[in-house]
């Protein structure tokens, strides 16, 4: 049965290219993948081409599933700050503008393209740290924040579009610790690291069990609600 078009924004990332591929022949008439180099490219920080890239997804056919696989964790200037006077304007910015703003205006531009009849799915990987209830440790304030900002998003865009389209879906989910070059310069040992195309396979495995009844909700690649 032909599922309709799927989304994964973030392709070119290690959890975003094992998505691409495990949705290839999986029933969707076309999975397209989208980032900065595909083309049409889709930067999160330029409104423009996150528009033009929902266009051109619509123009393929009907869109029945969006993933957003991004986030900023660090990079060659900027780190997890590990106490509040590491925190940097430009930091916490570009934090925000990664993790929470470009995924926020995806919402804005894909959510529309929701069929009024039938199942469609928007899913961004969040993080467990981005959760307030199980923040025990401290630390990572941009990226935690960050995070917490895009699940709140998620949260809200799920009540909206859920006034006009019941079988809609939105969801956050948290992918566990995967072995990519976000995570893997603090990864300690004893924990739980996955290869990213095991972490693909989780994420559809959710993606797949979730129910209209499960929007709005945050998710670990257990299937498991985390707290807010």
């Amino acid at each position: 049965m032909d599922k309709g078009i799927a989304v994964v924004i973030g392709a070119n990332g290690d959890v975003g290219g094992q998505l691409v591929a495990a949705l290839q022949g999986s029933g969707y008439s076309r999975v397209l993948g989208l980032s900065r180099t595909s083309s049409p490219a889709l930067d999160l920080t330029d409104e423009a081409s996150i528009a033009e890239a929902a266009a051109y997804a619509a123009s393929l056919g009907e869109v029945r599933l969006v993933i957003v696989a991004t986030g900023f964790l660090h990079n060659g200037q900027f780190s997890p700050e590990k106490s509040l006077k590491q925190l940097d304007p430009a930091h916490m910015a570009l934090s925000f503008a990664l993790n929470a703003i470009g995924p926020a205006l995806a919402l804005k531009h894909f959510l529309p393209l929701c069929p009024r009849e039938g199942r469609f799915v928007f899913a961004a990987l969040s993080a467990r740290v981005g959760s307030i209830g199980d923040n025990h440790l401290g630390g990572w304030h941009s990226y935690r924040a960050a995070k917490s900002a895009l699940n709140q998003y998620l949260r809200t865009a799920a009540i909206e579009i859920g006034r006009t389209r019941k079988e809609a879906i939105v969801a956050a989910l948290h992918p566990g610790t995967v072995n990519t070059k976000l995570s893997s310069p603090f990864v300690k040992n004893g924990l739980d690291v996955r290869e990213p195309d095991v972490a693909a396979a989780d994420v559809l495995r959710v993606i797949e069990g979730l129910m209209p009844e499960h929007t709005g909700g945050f998710f670990d690649h257990k299937g498991e609600r985390v707290a807010w």
